[in-house]
């Protein structure tokens, strides 16, 4: 690691836009490598879990690297963590696709299910609702669009549970309100694509990092 730069480790689990993240990390200031490495993951100041695709896939290549482990563990001792796309879904409970129900990680209370929307999957900028606080959205105005691509999330209808939790919870909407990113202590994830989001995915991924120095 070069001095002052933190070190990322991008999780590769056999999903996810792997280089286009470690690109974006590293614009922003990070020192990143891609890897499965548990030691690596668990050592480095910041943990990237990307995802794309099913949720039951992306849980099944996690689980084979021993992933959820490694998540909680850093969780567990306060040390960062940033989900992304269906790398943020897979820190829930569970997820329901097809009518298949798959437990995921249970880091976060609540079901990512199947937006009720015209169109699907939901594929293009949307704007956000962050909370009072947010350390993930600081200094970005309300007027950026982020860029999102999927058919699931954590809909607002059924995430008392989160709400009730303490978490912060950003929120948008795409046929009904959904949560677009969570920040939960150590815990960090955005249902859409910091790395595709231009300068507003830019100054997300660099909140994130002054988190993590």
């Amino acid at each position: 690691m070069r001095a002052g730069q933190p070190a990322v480790v991008v999780l590769d689990y056999g999903s996810g836009n792997l280089r286009s993240a470690m690109r974006a990390l590293a614009r922003v200031g990070a020192d990143v490598t891609v890897t499965a490495d548990p030691d690596a993951a668990l050592d480095a100041d910041g943990l990237v879990v990307p995802g794309v695709g099913a949720f039951a896939a992306c849980m099944a290549g996690l689980r084979a690297v021993g992933g959820d482990k490694l998540i909680a563990q850093r969780l567990a001792a306060g040390h960062p963590v940033l989900g992304i796309c269906v790398g943020m879904q897979v820190l829930f409970a569970s997820g329901v696709e097809h009518g298949l129900l798959t437990e995921g990680c249970g880091l976060l209370p609540g079901t990512v299910e199947q937006l009720e929307a015209g169109v699907l999957p939901h594929m293009g900028w949307n704007t956000v609702s962050p909370p009072a606080g947010t350390s993930l959205f600081a200094g970005i105005g309300p007027d950026e669009r982020f860029y999102f691509v999927h058919s699931y999330a954590l809909r607002y209808a059924h995430a008392g549970l989160l709400r009730d939790s303490g978490a912060l919870i950003t929120w948008t909407t795409h046929g009904e309100p959904f949560a677009a990113a969570v920040e939960d202590g150590a815990l960090a994830a955005t249902q859409f694509h910091p790395e595709k989001s231009g300068d507003a995915g830019a100054a997300l991924l660099s909140n994130w990092l002054e988190r993590i120095r």
